[in-house]
């Protein structure tokens, strides 16, 4: 049985329970091992969701609130949560369009990013009759076509000659959203679907990023292991953001130090 929600507010970050609550994961945090210090692949992820955060509020005006405080139902258990949204927009008392920023090199992470955005639907459809959902996708290398596919696995291949292959090439953009059938890919703000049921989708390319932050604000020197090590549906910066957000993380994505958080603040909430 999949978990139920209950008793949310859309708060600001400097709610008291909150704070309270960033204080604890920073105490578990220390009591935890070393965790590796972020590569650039992972800073240029958060760095490209702060530069479409001030795209974004140029567009439209954004919300301070944008932390959902919830509570979990697994069995008898009421874990309390935090989500973390990445922008929010209130066009009118009883609408709310959340924005979720990704970067990515990988297609396949937009299935974990519609998934987030349902449950998070879920919860504020509690607080707000319509719930429109968007995500922002920087583009860092995803095949835009079965031959771009294939030349990135034949580059794996040579590269790592000692490693089992990947069985197949990557999916591109196109290859996902095949199956996405909620996603709908847009150009613009303006063009975004108007049906709440529907997933709106903004690509951006890495010069998009440099265009509106500067090259010299950007971490861009990736090497091919970071490229090799990222997860195929877990965004830049997964980490710290389960530290300081317990999420609903039970997914078989969920990173082992995210898990052991989660599992001690369950603990204590019981």
């Amino acid at each position: 049985m999949g978990a139920r929600f209950s008793r949310p507010r859309l708060i600001d970050e400097h709610d008291p329970r909150y704070r309270a609550h960033v204080e604890q994961m920073k105490l578990l945090r220390i009591n935890q091992r070393a965790i590796r210090p972020p590569r650039a692949r992972d800073l240029f992820g958060g760095e490209a969701e702060a530069a479409l955060r001030d795209w974004l509020a140029q567009q439209v005006p954004l919300s301070d609130r944008r932390i959902v405080e919830y509570l979990e139902h697994r069995g008898r258990q009421a874990i309390t949560k935090y989500r973390e949204l990445d922008a929010v927009w209130l066009p009118e008392p009883k609408t709310i369009h959340v924005f979720e920023i990704k970067a990515s090199m990988k297609a396949t992470s937009l299935r974990r990013a519609v998934r987030q955005l349902r449950d998070t639907q879920t919860i504020l459809r509690m607080l707000f009759p319509r719930v429109h959902t968007t995500i922002l996708l920087v583009d860092t290398g995803i095949p835009q076509t079965p031959e771009e596919a294939a030349a990135q696995r034949a580059e794996w291949i040579a590269r790592r000659p000692d490693r089992q292959p990947p069985a197949d090439p990557p999916p591109t953009l196109a290859d996902v959203l095949a199956n996405l059938s909620q996603v709908r890919l847009v150009d613009t703000l303006a063009e975004l679907p108007d049906n709440p049921d529907l997933v709106g989708l903004i690509r951006f390319t890495v010069d998009d990023i440099i265009a509106l932050a500067g090259a010299e604000n950007l971490h861009l020197d990736w090497d091919e292991e970071e490229d090799e090590e990222e997860d195929a549906d877990e965004e830049p910066g997964a980490t710290d953001q389960y530290l300081y957000s317990s999420e609903s993380g039970t997914d078989e994505e969920e990173n082992p130090i995210a898990a052991a958080l989660r599992k001690a603040l369950e603990g204590r909430n019981t």
